[in-house]
């Protein structure tokens, strides 16, 4: 079982934003976002190419963060020190969620022994917060921390379906990326598909982000009961996987986790103190 409490936000989009780099402070964010799941140790040439910082700014600044604790220096690079897991551990929003629907993904693993995800918006990608999978997981790419695209993957078409409508069209008026043969690029069959979510209360994947995984999964709700704050889901392989199965026990569990928000918000309201 694995989760995550930091969740970056690309690198690519402070290369496109100068500004950004301007500032001490964002050439260190930079750096720091320029580390992905997959790597273990980044060279200074590698850090260099990767937020476009001059390589003198570069070293410089990766000297403080060594010195603060959110980097440590290795005989070939750099690599993400322990004071990063300490920062984002205590990322309050993040680490509430995870602690109120821990116990639901809990229970959906052992109702299920599928891989359970809870996942989340970030701009036009889904960041996968959360992930449980035993001996019989389907061999998913996803990852603690890892993005996928909104519109191929039950979790993102459930988000995308909840959306603000402004930032819905965003994604439907751009170009769709096919990952495979049976992702949706078409606008109009992709809006049908989440105006039937909204409907039935879970979205479907069959195999439209990689092949030979299917997915269902349903939305946490916030306390105005229209935005998704979050989103549940179960995968499993072709051939032995029935996603139709599942999604009573998905959509259960993300009503729990909806609940216990609520519940929470309750009771720190003003009024609930008063009462009291």
């Amino acid at each position: 079982m694995t989760y995550l409490c930091d969740m970056p936000r690309p690198v690519e989009a402070y290369r496109e934003d100068q500004t950004a780099l301007e500032t001490v402070l964002g050439k260190a964010v930079a750096i720091l976002r320029s580390f992905t799941p997959e790597d273990q140790i980044l060279s200074l040439a590698e850090i260099v190419r990767r937020t476009g910082l001059p390589k003198g700014s570069a070293h410089r600044v990766a000297g403080d963060l060594v010195g603060h604790g959110l980097l440590d220096k290795a005989a070939r690079g750099y690599r993400l020190s322990g004071g990063m897991f300490e920062l984002g551990m205590r990322a309050s929003v993040e680490r509430s969620l995870l602690e109120l629907a821990m116990p639901f993904l809990q229970d959906l693993y052992e109702r299920t022994h599928e891989t359970v995800h809870l996942g989340v918006t970030d701009g036009q990608a889904v960041v996968y917060v959360a992930k449980i999978g035993g001996h019989r997981q389907a061999n998913a790419p996803s990852r603690v921390g890892g993005r996928m695209p909104l519109h191929c993957t039950a979790i993102g078409k459930v988000l995308l379906a909840h959306a603000d409508p402004v930032d819905r069209n965003t994604v439907l008026s751009a170009p769709l990326q096919r990952r495979t043969a049976h992702t949706i690029v078409a606008p109009g069959l992709l809006r049908r598909q989440l105006e039937s979510v909204l409907d039935s209360g879970v979205a479907f994947e069959r195999e439209e982000s990689t092949l030979g995984l299917l997915c269902v999964a349903s939305p946490v709700m916030g306390l105005d009961g229209r935005t998704a704050v979050a989103a549940v889901s179960v995968t499993g392989p072709v051939g032995r996987f029935r996603p139709e199965l599942h999604a009573t026990a998905v959509r259960a569990a993300a009503q729990g986790i909806s609940s216990v928000i609520a519940r929470r918000a309750d009771t720190r309201s003003p009024s609930s103190s008063a009462g009291a």
